[in-house]
């Protein structure tokens, strides 16, 4: 599912931090290449295949990757490169939880993605009891893969986030996902999505659908993204694991149980 491509040069304009991040990111890329190249394994047999979608493949005729046959070394230098992706930053608005949670787990989606959208449905609300007993932080970061419709959804949950609804709007995009196939997302949608998420100012919602610094945030994360290798959503880490594609819930569980165990 992966690549790693040439090393990653960081916008002239770049913080400092985010700069250094990708040199490091750079400097580890053959381990996390191993990494993403194959799914998590978990700890029970799922019930059925979990699925990523690319930008290369219609997702809903993508087929499931192929189990690794041996699992990967440790790697110090790239467990400690995935233990401190996480921004925990205060006032985030694309994320939930406790900043100082013990366990955060990093995901990367694309608001078109079916498997995304399963994902949400299925797996999300059972991590909702560890985020609400302080255990669970989850910060989203894009990822937009297919097309100027994935980049306009993902500008509005942002702009719904400045007025506190950026779940809520999720919330509503993946409930309106077709069971397969990428979702047809016009304007007028993406402003009923805003009012099913309770965005109290729709004037200026509509206003911020036009700034390019929404836009802009959206492609840093998604090249962030890719600079990392990931090519396909859903996306996770999970402490200092990673895991492609829309597991079952129970594949979650054990991750953060191991996490907790540290």
């Amino acid at each position: 599912m992966s690549s790693i491509a040439t090393p990653p040069t960081p916008a002239p304009d770049a913080p400092s931090n985010r700069r250094g991040r990708l040199i490091v990111a750079w400097v580890v890329s053959v381990g996390l290449a191993f990494l993403l190249g194959m799914q998590v394994r978990p700890l029970t047999q799922p019930a059925a295949p979990a699925q990523t979608a690319t930008a290369s493949a219609d997702a809903a005729q993508a087929t499931p990757e192929p189990a690794a046959s041996t699992p990967p070394q440790p790697n110090p230098e790239l467990e400690r490169f995935l233990l401190d992706l996480p921004r925990r930053d205060p006032n985030d608005p694309l994320a939930m939880g406790k900043v100082d949670a013990k366990v955060v787990m990093t995901n990367w989606s694309d608001y078109r993605c079916p498997f995304c959208a399963v994902w949400h449905q299925r797996t999300m609300p059972a991590l909702a009891k560890y985020v609400e007993d302080g255990t669970l932080r989850i910060e989203f970061r894009d990822l937009s893969l297919f097309g100027e419709q994935s980049d306009a959804t993902a500008v509005a949950a942002r702009a719904a986030g400045q007025q506190g609804r950026f779940w809520e709007f999720q919330d509503a995009v993946f409930a309106a996902a077709p069971p397969s196939g990428h979702p047809d997302i016009q304007r007028d949608d993406i402003l009923a999505f805003a009012q099913t998420a309770g965005v109290p100012d729709m004037t200026a919602f509509e206003t911020a659908l036009s700034d390019p610094a929404l836009l802009e945030a959206v492609a840093a994360d998604s090249a962030e993204a890719r600079q990392l290798g990931i090519s396909g959503t859903p996306f996770f880490v999970i402490g200092g694991q990673a895991i492609s594609g829309a597991q079952p819930t129970e594949v979650f569980e054990s991750l953060i149980a191991q996490e907790l165990a540290r």
